[in-house]
């Protein structure tokens, strides 16, 4: 369920009308709903709540400042990838406790940062990364919590390039090199190791994956016990999928998620971190797009519109799916097999192929659901167009969150040499 609907045939973002929007601010721009943010974020924290976990927002799938302190002001931790995203969870409001940071390429000067404000875990992903995290903390003078993270080769059945948990994976070190690796960093100064991680990828939609790698992971925890390692940490990852295309069943929801983690992770005396954020996000958020041009081919329609492969990448990167609705029914409209393109010059800018759609005519505005992750934070100024202003709506009232670039700020950090 979202906060996106109709009312008397026009889209409304809870209360506010999103011709009113567009009509105060211009296109392309995306939209959240606060109240989606907020009722996603409590039915996962309350299928899971006789767990007592710590949720740590993926801060990947959505970066805005003002998506992350909603969040936060709810209890939620952020799960960081880069230095950046730890700035960011700070400027947001998060507590330094409840912030883990993970990723493969953790530089020297991320790793001290972390440290330095405090965070409550890395997730570390080679023996390499270890060392370094050690020599940092012993340079400070302090000591780093981490967990190791563990690749579990589980086929998690979604797409490729979302998938981490496969033995071709470049995510975590073989589960069966763990042991060894732990006491490795348990010889290491200034390292408190704390914990397991796992995470096998993204968009899943069925449960056997996770079950199968959370059986694996809480036998680790075992194993480790066994040899002398203090585990008190279990961080099962984010993953869980949600509906992109209304006419696919639905995946599982968080409740039956819950029960599949309360099975598998029975007698583990761990505390239990989860790192969402697709699920949390991903249907709080529309793109919302202009159309510019309709051009008619032999077989199909191209119906071009303002936003681009640059403000959503998606489409063009995962072959993704998107539902394209129009802003305003259009009752009498004719149905065509339509191709749904942007401006970008690359021919992979599309973002609906030989779809069945309301034709749309000039100046009609589409909105493409299920954009609030992985949509404005992958957004680029290839083609040097502007990156896309986002807006955030609750109750009757939107705000401008970020602003939409001008020409000015695409060359703003650039500099000419003298010679030139």
């Amino acid at each position: 369920m979202d906060h996106f609907t109709y009312r008397t045939g026009e889209l409304y973002a809870e209360e506010v009308s999103i011709k009113a929007i567009a009509e105060a601010n211009g296109t392309p721009f995306y939209c959240y709903s606060t109240a989606t943010l907020v009722r996603h974020y409590r039915i996962f924290k309350e299928s899971l709540a006789s767990l007592n976990p710590l949720i740590c927002y993926a801060a990947k799938a959505n970066d805005s400042l003002a998506v992350v302190r909603t969040l936060v002001q709810e209890g939620s931790g952020v799960d960081a990838v880069s230095g950046g995203e730890i700035h960011i969870a700070l400027k947001a409001g998060a507590d330094p406790q409840k912030i883990v940071f993970s990723g493969v390429g953790k530089t020297e000067s991320e790793i001290e940062y972390a440290i330095t404000q405090g965070i409550f875990q890395f997730n570390t992903e080679s023996p390499a990364e270890i060392h370094a995290i050690s020599q940092v903390a012993e340079r400070l003078n302090k000591t780093a919590n981490i967990a190791i993270r563990v690749n579990p080769d589980v086929d998690a059945g979604t797409h490729a390039k979302i998938a981490t948990g496969h033995k071709e994976s470049k995510f975590g070190i073989p589960i069966e090199q763990a042991l060894g690796l732990y006491h490795i960093a348990a010889s290491l100064p200034n390292l408190n190791i704390q914990g397991v991680s796992v995470h096998i990828g993204s968009q899943l939609t069925t449960l056997a994956p996770f079950a199968k790698a959370f059986a694996r992971v809480t036998r680790l925890v075992h194993e480790l016990r066994k040899e002398g390692h203090m585990i008190t940490t279990l961080d099962l990852g984010g993953g869980l999928g949600i509906p992109y295309d209304s006419n696919q069943s639905e995946p599982p929801l968080p409740h039956a998620y819950a029960e599949m983690v309360k099975e598998h992770t029975q007698g583990v005396n761990c505390q239990l971190i989860f790192e969402p954020g697709r699920l949390i996000v991903g249907n709080a958020g529309i793109l919302v797009t202009k159309v510019l041009y309709l051009k008619h081919a032999s077989d199909r329609v191209f119906v071009i519109v303002d936003a681009g492969m640059n403000d959503l990448m998606r489409p063009a990167l995962y072959d993704s799916y998107h539902d394209i609705i129009p802003v305003r029914v259009q009752e009498n409209a004719k149905t065509e097999l339509v191709d749904v393109v942007g401006p970008v010059c690359e021919s992979s800018d599309i973002f609906a192929e030989k779809r069945l759609l309301k034709l749309p005519a000039q100046g009609d505005l589409l909105a493409m659901r299920s954009a609030g992750a992985y949509g404005a934070s992958m957004a680029s100024t290839y083609n040097a167009r502007s990156l896309p202003m986002e807006i955030m709506v609750r109750g009757k009232e939107f705000f401008v969150i970020r602003e939409r670039e001008t020409y000015e700020d695409l060359t703003r950090r650039d500099r000419i040499p003298a010679w030139l």
